[in-house]
């Protein structure tokens, strides 16, 4: 099951002695829960009106391409054909491509020409789908349908500027709607680039994005009666947003790299803001490609959603639930021959139980087959690692060795203290000593911790780096998708048939 247990950091000056991180503040200083709040609290996270918003703006896209493909479906039907049949064939190909394709996403820089070989693209394949299902409900594979093979390239053909033209005008109007209720926008970074995208944003109504001041801890000298003002540090961000009902934050480069930045974008992600990274390299376009956006030349980078909030989590609770009701049920016979060796081997008390910290920072009780039995709760918490302890007896080196003792964690996935893939659980007075060695080490427990995760599949477990395990963890949820949580329960099993023990 899991791959990981309780090792030993190569950082040995983690366990010199309680320290303070790069800001001055220790883990147990910060706010035990960091929950979620509402998306409709005090104006941070709610959507603006007009066309601009989130949810308008990607319906009104799509409208535009339903029109166009009804209207070339209409121009191109001989008389006896149907125009609906055409159009419904088309459309539950083309709307799902242009989504996963990101054209009904919301950009800074608005272009149909821009969109339009992506459009193409999609839209080709989105034919050859509609031959082919039209093909099979008619019988006529000998002309590819009952279509026609000239009709669908006369329909591509007008469907295409239509779709332009349609998406054109809406993109007109989305400006428009930008420059009547622009949306404020808050600047991380009062350095020369964030001045510069003020300047823009300011001269640019276009963009609909009003800025209202900098966010910097260590602003340099701004040029006097300048328009904006530096509005504070982190440490009012919260404050900042909701005074002014923000929901947009652009972080300027020159300091993206560093910690302090770092924790304020994915605090304000967290907060429900839309977060867009402008980098001072300008060859971040190449990296970027075609689907890259631009603030008037400068490259910009939309930050994704939070992980918790992408529309997959819902699946990967449920596979969470199904996966350990189903796992417990399969395994009972072996849950129950690995609690008699337990019992023979170190006598009552099968199970043992051990404080973990997981989501937001919260305190769970993780359950685990005794391998050994500690002298006291003091060894139990704050001693590094039992692999090579004597007291182990051959029965407990075997659980450890194939990861047999991690299986009742699965009840602890299905309570929803944990899931399947995810960052492993740490105890609470380890936690303390690496998030004050380690800046990014709290930012571990934004989603719920796993049986196994990134860092373990990588070989990050024993006697391996706390500093490359956060930052493989951190990898995890900044780009969390259902198939990476696949891959990882693959290279799990695959190493679960090979154990080395650790």
């Amino acid at each position: 099951m899991s791959i990981d247990h309780e090792s030993v950091p190569r950082s040995a000056d983690v366990l010199a002695g309680p320290g303070r991180d790069r800001h001055g503040a220790g883990l147990l200083d910060r706010p035990r829960s960091r929950a979620l709040p509402p998306r409709t609290s005090a104006g941070v996270g709610r959507h603006r009106g007009g066309l601009h918003s989130r949810v308008a703006l990607p319906f009104a896209l799509a409208g535009a391409d339903t029109l166009a493909v009804a209207l070339a479906a209409t121009a191109t039907a001989p008389d006896a054909a149907r125009p609906t049949a055409t159009a419904l064939l088309l459309l539950p190909a083309l709307l799902p491509l242009n989504l996963a394709g990101g054209l009904y996403r919301s950009r800074l820089s608005l272009s149909a020409l821009d969109e339009f070989p992506a459009l193409a693209a999609r839209a080709a394949v989105a034919t050859a789908f509609a031959v082919t299902a039209d093909a099979c409900l008619t019988g006529h594979w000998t002309d590819l349908g009952a279509m026609g093979p000239m009709r669908l390239l006369a329909l591509l053909l007008l469907m295409l500027p239509l779709a332009a033209l349609g998406r054109a005008y809406v993109h007109h109007l989305t400006r428009r709607a930008r420059r009547r209720r622009p949306s404020p926008v808050l600047i991380l970074g009062a350095g020369e680039l964030g001045q510069r995208i003020a300047d823009v944003l300011i001269a640019r109504p276009e963009y609909g994005l009003r800025p209202v001041g900098y966010l910097d801890p260590d602003p340099v000298l701004l040029p006097p009666g300048g328009p904006l003002p530096v509005l504070g540090g982190r440490e009012v961000l919260g404050r900042v947003l909701r005074r002014h009902r923000i929901h947009h934050v652009l972080a300027t480069g020159g300091a993206a790299d560093d910690a302090a930045t770092l924790a304020t974008l994915r605090h304000a992600a967290r907060l429900g803001c839309q977060v867009w990274l402008l980098p001072g390299l300008r060859e971040f376009d190449s990296v970027q490609g075609a689907a890259g956006d631009h603030l008037w030349g400068f490259p910009c980078l939309r930050l994704g959603a939070p992980a918790m909030r992408r529309h997959g989590w819902v699946v990967k609770r449920a596979f969470d639930i199904a996966a350990a009701g189903l796992g417990l049920l399969l395994i009972s016979p072996l849950l129950a021959a690995c609690a008699l060796a337990v019992r023979w081997e170190t006598g009552p008390g099968m199970l043992f139980r051990q404080q973990r910290t997981g989501l937001d920072g919260r305190i769970f009780t993780l359950l685990k087959f005794r391998t050994l039995r500690p002298s006291n709760e003091h060894e139990s918490a704050t001693r590094w690692n039992i692999a090579q302890d004597h007291r182990m007896g051959p029965v407990g080196r075997f659980l450890r060795k194939t990861s047999l003792d991690e299986l009742p964690q699965l009840w602890n996935v299905l309570r929803g203290d944990m899931s399947l893939v995810g960052p492993r659980p740490e105890r609470p007075y380890f936690v303390m000593r690496f998030g004050q060695a380690y800046p990014e080490y709290a930012d571990r427990h934004r989603v719920p911790v796993g049986l196994t995760g990134l860092a373990q599949v990588n070989g990050l477990r024993g006697d391996t780096s706390i500093e490359d395990r956060a930052r493989f963890d951190n990898r995890y949820i900044e780009g969390w998708n259902l198939w990476q949580d696949a891959k990882i329960l693959l290279r799990t099993a695959a190493l679960v048939v090979r154990p080395d023990g650790s």
